[in-house]
């Protein structure tokens, strides 16, 4: 990068650091500290969650899995809309749990079942979490080594140090900067200005792809080179496609709805300085990614275009070239070994793909293929072999983008680029170490402690317990291995948690129906069948089939492992291999949800007696001491359509025009017309590629841009009013002392107070 570059991408993450350190004037107590002082708008809430949901992991992750199936899935992805919106208008969930004013999730688990599961329920959480994103730190270091072509170590006093370690510490002492001062506050003050910032962004870079890179004469026709079965466009023909396939899909829109409450507590889900208000940020927040989807989408796609179309083959010869020669110098430590690699490597000649001339790709003979051969026939063979050689086309995979992105941008839009990775490195890694921290802070010490800590030591707590997480995530960035697609790993390692949580909490938050027994039962069966799922991935290709093979075990376990996914062929394939196990992370996830809810249900049948007492949990009727709770309107045949989306009193002109307008974009447009229309057309009469080549530019491209455009300044002046908004009532916020997320009797110290004050009698539940 030129001096020009760097400028762009230091200045701006120098004022947000400004503005963390600024946020500690705020800090009066645990609640400012964890949640913000429930005192957030809903335009600070949704931006700062726009870039804490984005990130450089996920970015990678997404050309990752693009580069594998492309374009066709985006169609059936339309399945998500009515079930996302529908989940948003209504507040499923989020409203709720807002009503429960709990300080964090294990606050709320123990209200809701006992002290004993919350500490263990947070435990399994908290290890689930933390491993899951403590590749985030790793991911990034990689993405900027290859980004900005540094090498692998470098020499400082005298000390060969490894570039990686340097980059993850100075990434984690960023993260500790901003989340140090203010804790929530701060997140969600700094979030909100690389929300803001991230905007033009993303406009800048859109227009720089869609100027470059025509669709109809380079997109589109790559897109359409496939072989039947593996088609990039068409999502008709798309059954041979493996991992990210329907089968994945399915898995994730049920995944969205069981496991909707399971990651809130720790974030900005008890921010809204009212549960209606909490509620709107979700709603608006539908509309805050489309432009960031976009511009994400289409970075995806330039990367498959460069890699694949002939006409920009000694691009992406000398970009693969570059690749494999850095991946080989990272993975193989033998000296003789890598440079005999890389020399094989660097013998491959130019792979010039003709498009209607040469026979179309596949996910087994693709350009890609001659470089995967060559690093198998080096590596390969044996365990040791099997794993390096895995985790060798792990690496080429993920890195393609940002050695694809260093060769193909030019200065100034090269530091805009690494600017806002940055930004979202920064957002990303600090809201996961901070919900980490308060984790273990709030559900795993405090519930041990028989006295309050005073304001000034709780805070304390959670600061030092921010800086043990940035270790921990340290050091298992330096040491972990990471030899799966990004988002199968981070399925896997989230199931460790949501195999068992969905209807701990769902059941928690909506029925008087279940106890602890079942809560503790759906964890045992749903969660551990996750957790021996990772074990036989992680320990496959060295391990595991090495020990069937030497007891003649492996032919007889792949027959049966066979039998078991024939009646669900071709979207689910267990097939014995020596490299990596049958059973891929999408199917262990819906495996243990089935078990979890399965386990919930047969053990609170078993051993309830009496309801539960949801009203107190929800302060509602005389619980109601805040005097947030509003009495939902009932049904009748003028009320229906507003019912359905979620329409309450506590709506106003401006809260139904947004709603409205959400629910025709999304059910109407985007469902109705862009997914049921066209499906029924396909069935009466199929279209030709050329036509979903054109329906993808329209509906992802032209319609999502306009979109997008007015989204941006409508969230841009948004979040600049609610931001001034957050610091006046931050200033005039008054501290309740109870109230630190401790728990006696199944109710908050502060509500006790306040149902004793109120003289209400506070019973056992269990």
């Amino acid at each position: 990068m030129t001096w020009i570059d760097w400028l762009i991408a230091v200045l701006p993450v120098c004022f947000v650091l400004y503005i963390a350190v600024y946020s500690r004037r705020y800090v009066r107590g645990v609640v400012d500290f964890l949640a913000a002082g429930r005192v957030a708008g809903r335009y600070v809430i949704t931006a700062g969650d726009m870039t804490a949901a984005l990130s450089v992991i996920t970015l990678v992750a997404l050309v990752e899995s693009k580069y594998q199936v492309g374009y066709a899935l985006t169609f059936w992805e339309y399945l998500m809309v009515p079930v996302g919106i529908l989940m948003g208008l209504t507040g499923y969930c989020v409203y709720r749990f807002r009503e429960t004013r709990s300080l964090s999730m294990g606050q709320f688990l123990e209200m809701r079942y006992n002290r004993p599961f919350r500490i263990v329920a947070a435990s399994l959480r908290t290890i689930s979490e933390m491993i899951t994103n403590a590749i985030g730190p790793a991911v990034a270091a990689n993405f900027f080594i290859y980004y900005l072509g540094l090498p692998h170590s470098v020499m400082i006093m005298g000390i060969n140090l490894p570039t990686f370690a340097i980059i993850v510490t100075l990434s984690l002492s960023m993260c500790m900067v901003v989340l140090w001062p203010g804790g929530r506050i701060s997140l969600l003050i700094t979030d909100a200005f690389q929300g803001i910032m991230s905007y033009p962004i993303f406009v800048i870079i859109v227009g720089y792809i869609l100027l470059n890179f025509g669709w109809f004469d380079t997109v589109g026709p790559v897109m359409m080179d496939r072989v039947p079965g593996e088609s990039f466009i068409n999502p008709f023909d798309i059954e041979e496609l493996r991992d990210f396939n329907i089968f994945a899909l399915m898995v994730t829109v049920l995944g969205s709805v069981l496991n909707r409450a399971s990651w809130i507590g720790n974030d900005t889900t008890n921010c809204g300085r009212t549960p209606h208000e909490q509620k709107m940020g979700a709603i608006v927040g539908t509309l805050r990614s489309l432009y960031s989807v976009l511009m994400l989408l289409l970075v995806a796609v330039m990367v498959i275009a460069v890699m694949t179309h002939a006409k920009y083959a000694d691009t992406s010869h000398a970009i693969r070239q570059e690749l494999s020669a850095q991946v080989a110098s990272e993975v193989v430590e033998d000296v003789q070994q890598q440079q005999a690699l890389q020399s094989v490597m660097a013998s491959i000649p130019v792979q010039r793909h003709q498009i209607g001339v040469d026979a179309p790709l596949s996910q087994e003979n693709n350009i890609d293929r001659v470089y995967m051969d060559a690093a198998y026939d080096r590596l390969g063979g044996t365990p040791e072999g099997n794993l390096k050689f895995q985790t060798f086309k792990t690496l080429y995979h993920q890195m393609m983008l940002p050695v694809a992105l260093k060769n193909l941008l030019p200065t100034g839009l090269l530091g805009l680029f690494c600017l806002l990775m940055i930004m979202l490195l920064i957002s990303t890694d600090d809201s996961r170490v901070f919900n980490a921290s308060s984790t273990i802070v709030q559900d795993i010490i405090i519930p041990f402690l028989k006295e309050p800590l005073t304001p000034e030591a709780h805070v304390r707590l959670l600061r030092l317990s921010s800086l043990c997480v940035c270790i921990f995530f340290f050091v298992v960035s330096i040491f972990f291995i990471q030899i799966d697609y990004i988002i199968m790993f981070t399925t896997i390692m989230t199931a460790i948690w949501l195999g068992g949580a969905g209807p701990i909490m769902i059941f928690g938050l909506y029925s008087r129906f279940g106890n602890t027994v079942g809560a503790f039962s759906s964890l045992v069966f749903g969660s551990g069948l996750s957790i021996a799922g990772l074990f036989l991935q992680r320990n496959w290709a060295d391990r595991v089939y090495p020990w069937l093979e030497n007891h003649g075990w492996a032919d007889s376990v792949g027959y049966y492992l066979h039998a078991l996914s024939s009646p669900f062929n071709p979207y689910v394939v267990w097939e014995m291999d020596a490299v990596k196990f049958p059973i891929n992370s999408y199917e262990l996830y819906f495996l243990s949800m089935v078990a979890g809810v399965l386990a919930y249900v047969v053990g609170s049948a078993a051993t309830q007696r009496k309801p539960y007492n949801l009203d107190r949990l929800l302060h509602r009727g005389e619980y109601d001491v805040a005097h947030e709770y509003k009495e939902p309107f009932s049904w009748s045949l003028g009320n229906v359509c507003k019912k359905l989306i979620g329409i309450t009193p506590e709506y106003t002109l401006g809260d139904r025009v947004i709603a409205w307008s959400v629910f025709g974009y999304a059910i109407v447009y985007q469902f109705g017309f862009c997914f049921l229309g066209v499906l029924i057309w396909n069935w009466i009469s199929p279209w030709p590629l050329e036509w979903w080549s054109r329906y993808f530019f329209i509906t992802s491209l032209c319609v999502t841009g306009v979109i997008g455009i007015i989204s941006t300044v409508w969230f841009l002046v948004g979040g600049v009013v609610h931001l001034k908004q957050l610091f006046v009532d931050l200033a005039a916020r008054v501290d309740d002392p109870l109230d630190n997320g401790m728990v006696e009797d199944h109710v908050s110290l502060s509500d006790k107070a306040a149902f004793q004050a109120k003289g209400i009698e506070i019973k056992d539940e269990d």
